[in-house]
């Protein structure tokens, strides 16, 4: 009988290299800074007449979009704001409205914030030049996706694979969006994939899944400026936005935390030697 090799039959387990590099969508390979749905999200409460702040719209980032509502809403400032203007405590039926304000709102949004992120298509290229497939994950709903990725398909960015929140029995921080994407892409370990995400939970999905995690922080939600606010700051002040974001980035679990994804190919390269090593996630 003709035995069939596994990642185990290695000396010492699985040694690489990396075979699945998976990317979150807004803040990761578009929209720098992830303005689109912070936007949307404001919006949409807006129209029930209850104002956010923006810091208020981001920090549940990364989350299924309908339940990033409810933690809005789970806000202490939030609610109080909202019973004060509403005359009730939030409902589930205000919630379905609100993600239906979101959804019609975003659509215009992702058009308007589909711009890829600089130097992402090139890391994209060298990585396929290296026999790395390209997964991704959202925490859009597929309806969302729908519209938003033919045009990252335009500028030339098309996955392997896209999981949508919505097609999944559990969002972030649970694995299964990463985990299927390693099963639709074949991986023959978990420990050759790479997770590259600007969400703590995002991150925390991959650590789940026993993959690598790696963090962005300049395109990303922590630091949340659009790309020509960013590049019109001063060194100083990028910095410290960068060690606030990357003390919460590596609270989520990231292995390594850089700029944007065009930093990513010596991050690939030292994974790579630490699992020759037999280091795992």
């Amino acid at each position: 009988m003709t035995s069939i090799p596994t990642p185990f039959d290695a000396p010492h387990g699985f040694r690489g290299p990396v075979s699945a590099a998976i990317f979150d969508w807004a803040g990761t390979v578009l929209d720098f800074g992830c303005i689109a749905p912070v936007a949307a999200f404001r919006e949409a409460f807006a129209l029930a007449g209850v104002e956010i702040g923006e810091a208020e719209a981001r920090l549940p980032m990364g989350a299924a979009k309908r339940e990033h509502i409810e933690l809005i809403l789970d806000q202490p400032g939030v609610q109080a704001r909202w019973r004060g203007i509403v005359g009730a405590a939030s409902t589930q039926g205000d919630v379905d409205r609100l993600y239906a304000d979101f959804l019609r709102i975003d659509e215009v949004n992702c058009a308007k914030y589909s711009a890829m992120i600089p130097g992402v298509l090139e890391v994209i290229a060298e990585l396929r030049a290296r026999g790395i497939a390209i997964g991704s994950t959202t925490g859009y709903p597929r309806a969302v996706m729908d519209g938003l990725a033919p045009l990252a398909a335009a500028q030339g960015y098309v996955p392997d694979c896209c999981v949508t929140v919505s097609d999944v029995a559990r969002g972030r921080p649970w694995p299964d969006m990463v985990l299927a994407n390693a099963l639709a892409l074949g991986v023959a370990d978990v420990r050759g994939c790479v997770v590259v995400d600007d969400s703590p939970t995002g991150l925390a999905s991959g650590r789940a899944a026993g993959m690598w995690a790696v963090g962005i922080v300049a395109s990303g939600n922590e630091v949340g400026l659009p790309l020509d606010a960013w590049r019109a700051l001063d060194e100083g002040a990028r910095d410290r936005l960068r060690r606030a974001a990357h003390a919460k980035l590596e609270a989520g679990g990231a292995h390594y935390v850089i700029d944007t994804v065009a930093d990513l190919p010596p991050v690939i390269d030292a994974i790579d030697a630490r699992l020759a090593a037999g280091e795992r996630p």
